[in-house]
């Protein structure tokens, strides 16, 4: 019992001793804190980590990526600035996440699904169209358009310009003037020249660009509205006319809201015969009468279209008589909408007639077009004839009782339509409920088919 007694009291001894040691170095150790401003306790940093940080702090002038290591660059590339200049960073800096650094600081908006998922190429094409949409003509110095194309041209394969502005309408002296004169400028001779960029400059600088989208006019301009912002000039055309013929690789071509008169129109479709690569072709909301329609009949036999768009213009029989013999003759359009134009019975009559013969066309929409019964009549025959529809938009003409009951005769046999939109056609509802009828059998038959497709396996 004694010995067990003395150890205790020895262990006790021994760590109130060295308790004591350790106060006594913490007392020292603050002394020598307090004494020396200079001290710290911050764990002097790897020599690879301060390498790094000097590549970091140094890369504008001195850039480094592709020497390094894999895992060298990512901690580069994850702290690098993300206002460095594109001179730098353009050719250089590929990494996705760096790109997305970039675009989430810049806009609030980031959806990159119609940018090929790619931030660097969404950057590319938004930056550029920033600098279209913001030129004013006579005031904006092109010099920093042009230097910034080479930085860009490797990116851009889509240009979505939905404003163009015209010059600065006039001075203030001048303004003052017409303010003072009796006459003032209704007459329009005094309005100054409201030509456009030239675009044809930019698109042939741009190797990859495969889908333009222009509007011809300014967006928000509240108060100051007047026609001449909205006026796609002649020497636009013909500028534009010349990029297109150019850009051997533009797939899509969208100019809508533009005023394109027949005159343009002819001048612009003109450089699209035999374009080796254009499939869309869209001409919405524009003022084309017949004459553009020649025109379009034109490309649609000497190209490879499989698109064509003219909704909202002011096309009538004649016009849609030359798109019809068109039709007979293509072999590889799969989409045409008319809608919103005057084609009328006519006109319907003449497109139903080509569609006996086409063996391509799966899209049609002849919808608001002043139909009525005769062409219902006409369509019929078609809905039992053609295999190869799968979408018919005859919405807003009045086909009436009678064309109804045609329809509902043309369509039972047919095995490939599943989309027939009849809203305000005054078909009759038990006429529109026997046709969606065999829309839900031929929608079901189309399901299982490629389900079965699915299911069968390919050729090794």
């Amino acid at each position: 019992m004694t010995d067990t007694a003395g150890q205790i009291g020895t262990l006790d001894f021994i760590a109130s001793e060295a308790g004591r040691k350790r106060a006594s170095t913490n007392r020292r150790l603050r002394r020598i804190i307090t004494e020396d401003p200079e001290w710290t306790l911050t764990i002097v940093p790897p020599l690879t980590d301060l390498c790094l940080q000097h590549i970091i702090n140094n890369f504008e002038h001195n850039p480094i990526v592709e020497k390094l290591l894999p895992k060298y660059q990512k901690t580069v590339l994850q702290k690098l600035s993300i206002s460095l200049p594109l001179s730098v960073t353009a050719n250089l800096i590929s990494d996705e996440g760096y790109w997305k650094r970039v675009c989430t600081k810049r806009w609030e908006i980031c959806d990159i699904s119609s940018y090929g998922d790619s931030w660097k190429r969404m950057f590319f094409e938004r930056y550029m169209e920033n600098f279209i949409e913001h030129f004013i003509p006579g005031v904006t110095d092109p010099g920093v358009i042009l230097d910034a194309l080479p930085l860009c041209k490797n990116f851009i394969k889509k240009l979505n310009i939905t404003k163009l502005l015209p010059p600065i309408k006039m001075d203030l002296k001048k303004q003052e003037e017409e303010d003072t004169s009796d006459s003032g400028s209704d007459s329009g001779t005094d309005l100054p020249t409201t030509d456009h960029i030239d675009l044809s400059v930019i698109i042939e600088a741009l190797p990859n660009l495969e889908e333009l989208h222009l509007v011809y006019g300014v967006k928000n301009c509240g108060m100051n509205f007047e026609w001449n912002l909205f006026e796609f000039t002649y020497p636009d055309c013909i500028s534009l006319a010349k990029a297109i013929k150019f850009c051997k690789t533009l797939k899509v071509f969208k100019l809508c809201r533009s005023k394109v008169d027949d005159v343009k129109v002819r001048v612009l479709l003109s450089s699209m015969l035999d374009h080796p690569s254009m499939v869309h072709l869209d001409l919405s909301h524009n003022l084309i009468h017949d004459r553009g329609a020649r025109a379009v009949g034109k490309v649609m036999n000497r190209s490879k279209l499989e698109t064509v768009i003219l909704c909202n213009n002011r096309i009538h029989a004649s016009g849609a008589q030359v798109i019809a013999r068109a039709l007979t003759k293509n072999t590889t359009l799969t989409t045409l909408n008319l809608r919103l134009n005057r084609l009328g019975d006519e006109g319907g009559q003449a497109i139903c007639q080509a569609l006996l013969h086409n063996s391509t066309l799966v899209n049609v929409h002849l919808g608001s077009n002043e139909l009525s019964e005769p062409t219902g009549i006409a369509i019929s025959l078609v809905l039992a004839r053609n295999k190869t529809l799968r979408s018919i938009n005859f919405s807003s003409n009045r086909i009436g009782l009678d064309g109804g009951k045609q329809l509902v005769e043309g369509i039972s046999d047919n095995r490939t339509l599943v989309e027939f939109d009849l809203r305000l056609t005054e078909v009759g509802q038990e006429n529109e409920f026997c046709i969606n009828q065999v829309l839900k059998n031929n929608q079901e038959r189309a399901r299982l088919k490629a389900l079965q497709q699915l299911a069968t396996p390919g050729p090794a």
